[in-house]
């Protein structure tokens, strides 16, 4: 038996290895990847050293709030669109359905609550740090609060960003993926300390211009391969991945409800109330143009990912019974795609090139995004108060900080490289605060009556109440009670659809498979991606609806402690503070006085007794 393992295992390694050697990079792909990359550094140089700019902080870290619209519009679509999105996202759709789309369209929701509701707020206020409008409307101490979650959100997230593109590029080149992901990463920590917020928005629409091309490009030439767009949808649908699920179940992994609300929370906060996003929607010149920029950048994000989702519907149907992971030529599903590129790309010359920079793409910008505004939450929030500020030691030390966090980045590969699902565990590592923290922002400008002390007691609560079922929840999935196994595919077509390489590799697999040994054990119930039967649990629920909750828990704390710690009767609060539409109800006719508080008349002066009665009598 252990021979024949063995032998097994040395078979499929020897097949997979004899196949990726057909999927490899040629010489005009590494010219289109390095065109990229030297695009990218380029910019940071020029925005570093020959353009004509002021070295301040307001021009580092907002461009001078000057910013041309459509530029940042790119920019915040590409940062939204991380290596994971490129990778994972089809990856998803590819294995559990099409579901995932629902939390693309939830953008159509959060652009109006953007324009209208949040945005307008940070002008009003004159705002460049999101974090500053905590301060002016609590207190500094929930300012800090929410700058320690940013920062640990970063510290958990970048590594992420990076790590993935590397994977992609590690699976079409052979490479070491931590020496592609320490190259890479340098590249991006140059440009960004560079060129600040300029080189960061002109990198981005460099890159999100070669990611339009190539989710068009894959779903052209995808489409193509499979047999036109029938074709797709036929098998799509036969292989269940059109089942949109519209149940209220919060266990089942994605449905309609959890898609479109957690879509909604996640792109609100994203956009809205994150740093990374906030400080580019500021550097706008007014109101109108940041407006503008988000009507512009939520219709391109809808655009791109309705593609991207869409890609792992095209790379089912053309997989459909004979699947590269059950064949063992893939690891996990979120190596597939970047297999599925070369498979029907291959033989183009430089598209692969493309697609990869298209991945990388995506990745750099988010990280450079993210790299910029965390030097300057880091600086202004923790530095600055601590030292004699000067615009030259505020740019140096921001430098240093974007340096020392790409250095970071480089050692998280070695532990982002044991995660399982990548967009899984990136749900549910954000899960534990930005509930909380979109919660906080929504409790300041909708609930006029709750204070600092409210505030900072909320978000503890959220997060340490999502801290305890997350791990809770992690544990259930550890014991097997909780098992998201995907929708399933065959290897039974391989031979009618002419996968050769897949073919050899599974005939040899089957070779030497034996008969598993039927369990002895009873059945556990389990929590499944579409069904349960389990009694309800709070742990089971899925990770879609973690940031849901987690705002959700800031209100249901919130509002009954406003009674317990009301405002003092002297505090005053700014109605600036507030959301437009809350100001608008606040406008309401003062209170009807009663008789003892109405102001004493003061008597009447002879002129004004001599103009009354004159008037009563051109009266009569």
């Amino acid at each position: 038996m252990t021979s024949t393992a063995s032998d097994l295992a040395s078979t499929v390694a020897s097949a997979t290895s004899a196949a990726m050697e057909d999927l490899r990079f040629s010489l005009t792909d590494y010219i289109v990847f390095s065109l990229m990359l030297s695009a990218s550094a380029g910019i940071g140089v020029y925005f570093g050293f020959f353009s004509k700019a002021k070295n301040t902080t307001e021009e580092y870290l907002q461009g001078g709030k000057k910013m041309p619209t459509l530029p940042v519009a790119i920019s915040l679509v590409s940062s939204q669109l991380s290596g994971v999105a490129m990778m994972s996202v089809p990856a998803e759709t590819y294995s559990f359905g099409f579901n995932m789309i629902f939390m693309v369209w939830a953008m159509v929701l959060a652009v109006p609550v953007l324009v209208y509701i949040i945005v307008p707020v940070f002008y009003d206020n004159n705002v460049s740090n999101c974090y500053e409008y905590l301060e002016m409307r609590f207190s500094k101490r929930t300012r800090q609060l929410v700058t320690m979650t940013f920062i640990l959100n970063q510290f958990l997230m970048l590594p992420v960003y990076m790590f993935v593109p590397s994977l992609a590029f590690s699976q079409v080149t052979g490479y070491n993926i931590h020496l592609i992901n320490t190259v890479v990463s340098s590249i991006c920590v140059f440009y960004t300390m560079l060129g600040g917020i300029k080189a960061v928005v002109w990198t981005d629409v460099v890159q999100g211009g070669v990611m339009l091309v190539s989710v068009i490009l894959v779903a052209i030439l995808g489409t193509s391969n499979t047999g036109g767009l029938s074709k797709v949808l036929e098998n799509a649908s036969e292989g269940g991945r059109f089942d949109f699920n519209f149940g209220i179940d919060p266990r089942l992994r994605i449905t309609f409800f959890s898609g479109m609300a957690s879509g909604l929370l996640m792109w609100t906060g994203k956009l809205g109330l994150d740093q990374s996003c906030v400080q580019r929607i500021v550097s706008m010149p007014s109101y109108g143009h940041a407006k503008k920029c988000l009507v512009m950048a939520g219709f391109g994000f809808v655009l791109i990912m309705s593609f991207t989702c869409f890609a792992g519907i095209i790379m089912f149907a053309y997989y459909y019974g004979c699947d590269p992971i059950q064949a063992g030529l893939v690891s996990k599903p979120d190596k597939l795609m970047p297999f599925f590129i070369q498979d029907i790309m291959g033989h183009l010359m430089g598209m692969p090139g493309v697609f990869i920079s298209c991945v990388f793409s995506a990745s750099l910008s988010s990280l450079s995004a993210s790299l910029n505004s965390f030097a300057g939450v880091v600086y202004f929030d923790y530095i600055k108060p601590r030292i004699h500020h000067t615009e030259a030691k505020a740019n140096a030390t921001m430098k240093l900080v974007i340096v020392v966090m790409g250095a970071y980045c480089i050692l998280g590969g070695f532990v982002v490289q044991n995660f399982n699902s990548i967009i899984q565990t990136m749900w549910t590592i954000t899960g534990i605060n930005m509930g909380a923290v979109v919660g906080v922002f929504c409790l300041g400008m909708f609930v006029p009556r709750c204070n600092a002390k409210v505030a900072v007691s909320g978000i503890a609560f959220s997060v340490l109440a999502m801290l305890w079922i997350i791990i809770n929840g992690q544990m259930n999935f550890k014991a097997g009670l909780i098992r998201y196994d995907t929708l399933p595919n065959g290897l039974d077509k391989c031979n009618a659809e002419n996968f050769q390489v897949i073919f050899n590799a599974i005939s040899n697999k089957t070779e030497f498979a034996t008969t598993p040994i039927p369990s002895l054990e009873a059945p556990k119930q389990v929590t499944t991606a579409f069904d349960s039967d389990r009694d309800f649990s709070i742990y089971d629920m899925s990770f879609y609806w973690y940031k849901v909750l987690g705002a959700i828990l800031v209100f249901a704390w919130a509002i009954p402690m406003s009674y317990v710690w009301p405002l003092d009767k002297d505090e005053k609060q700014n109605p600036k503070l507030y959301s437009p539409f809350v100001r608008n109800l606040l406008n309401q006719p003062g209170p009807v006085l009663e008789l003892e508080e109405l102001p004493l008349k003061t008597p009447l002066s002879d002129e004004q007794i001599k103009e009354k009665e004159s008037g009563i009598a051109s009266e009569a």
